[in-house]
């Protein structure tokens, strides 16, 4: 940080002889010792706004590390409170009844993924997730429903689960077909998508409505927020929350990170 160096070389300067004397009282203040100089210098600060008002004009790159300091502080803390959602969902994430299970359902780790069928990036990632799958016999990845993109999301939603219900052995096939459509996709097209993998699509129709079908994709849904996804793709391990299609690289990373540190009986 260009100010803060500034001004750490300015007091590296006044303070010579015992550098290492400030680091070492910070470090062993209380938090009530702490407290008290915060309070110090917030009343000092309030009390002596030219001073601080001149030194930002004269160093307004300190502006800019702070806001990049206060993210790294947001995004840390959003990290942990993910981390403690997933301890707290864990059952529903990794075991729950109403979910599509591709690769391994033995697998001794587990991927999951939050997704929608008009998501571009989704359909992109699908070829990763493929790959990951064919790569790695001991991964299990979990679908999970999260229709975020219009009306001709959630009716695709529908007859996906519609689908796992219906026939179960025909809903990693039928994940695969209609991610692989171009363009928009809404119910028309997944029914057609079903058809042709010899459903019939009366009977994939009338289950859209059904109560398991409202029931999975709320429970997604609830996921989600307890999660705070906002978008798709999104990822879950047993212990991280990735955002975004990051590529197979990335993902392959997160899953030997997951094996590796695995403390729990579901991974």
């Amino acid at each position: 940080m260009i100010g803060q160096s500034d001004a750490t070389e300015t007091t590296a300067e006044t303070a010579a002889p015992e550098p290492a004397a400030a680091p070492t009282v910070v470090a062993q203040l209380s938090d009530t010792q702490r407290q008290e100089v915060e309070g110090i210098v917030k009343d000092y600060i309030t009390k002596n706004p030219d001073f601080i008002r001149d030194y930002l004009l004269a160093n307004p790159e300190v502006i800019r590390d702070a806001i990049d300091e206060l993210q790294r502080k947001q995004d840390e803390a959003e990290q942990v409170a993910q981390v403690a959602a997933i301890d707290q969902n864990r059952d529903l994430l990794f075991s729950s009844p109403r979910q599509v299970v591709m690769g391994n359902p033995a697998g001794d780790v587990t991927l999951i993924e939050f997704f929608d069928y008009n998501c571009g990036y989704c359909r992109r990632a699908q070829a990763d997730m493929q790959q990951l799958i064919a790569d790695d016999p001991n991964l299990k990845v979990v679908l999970k429903e999260f229709p975020v993109l219009g009306d001709g999301s959630i009716e695709a939603a529908q007859v996906s689960v519609a689908v796992s219900l219906i026939a179960p052995d025909k809903a990693a096939d039928f994940h695969d077909a209609l991610l692989a459509q171009s363009g928009q996709v809404n119910g028309d097209v997944a029914l057609a998508v079903a058809e042709g993998l010899g459903l019939d699509r009366d009977a994939v129709k009338a289950k859209m409505d059904s109560p398991e079908v409202k029931d999975t994709i709320t429970e997604s849904y609830v996921l989600a927020q307890a999660l705070s996804l906002t978008g798709t793709p999104s990822y879950v391990t047993s212990g991280e929350v990735v955002i975004g299609a990051v590529g197979y690289d990335a993902l392959k990373e997160k899953i030997a990170t997951a094996r590796a540190s695995c403390s729990t009986e579901v991974c």
